[in-house]
């Protein structure tokens, strides 16, 4: 069971990071909601798959065993709606800066920043 996990967690890292490298915006955003994803997983994975033993100590005991535990539960459910909440703001920033550019080449966008010697933007100072 682990090792499919393992499976899914490298695929999902290798699509995150192509679909990150690509210069579409949109693909960057899903790329890194990927990658976000396939971390989530990973958390998961870290609190024992194999149990079906509800996390409840026992009378007298001190010690959890042989039950999942819950808390890298509650921290891949956070995880997911506060990256489900990232993903809705990059989306609506993307959709924003595409109206505004008339693009979504990165490389484009690059080309449509002020010049260093404009006005409205400070010039980048040399270290």
């Amino acid at each position: 069971m682990i090792w499919i996990f393992a499976l899914v967690m490298g695929i999902g890292v290798a699509a995150g990071v192509y679909l990150a490298l690509s210069r579409d915006l949109f693909r960057m955003v899903v790329g890194l909601s990927v990658i976000g994803a396939a971390l989530n997983l990973l958390v998961f994975a870290s609190g024992r798959l194999d149990s079906a033993a509800p996390p409840i100590i026992p009378t007298g005991a001190q010690v959890l065993v042989d039950a999942a535990n819950p808390l890298p539960q509650a921290l891949v459910l956070t995880a997911i709606v506060i990256g489900f909440a990232l993903l809705c703001f990059s989306l609506v920033l993307v959709v924003r800066l595409m109206r505004a550019a008339d693009t979504d080449d990165a490389h484009r966008l690059r080309a449509a920043e002020p010049r260093n010697d404009d006005d409205i933007k400070p010039p980048v100072e040399e270290v």
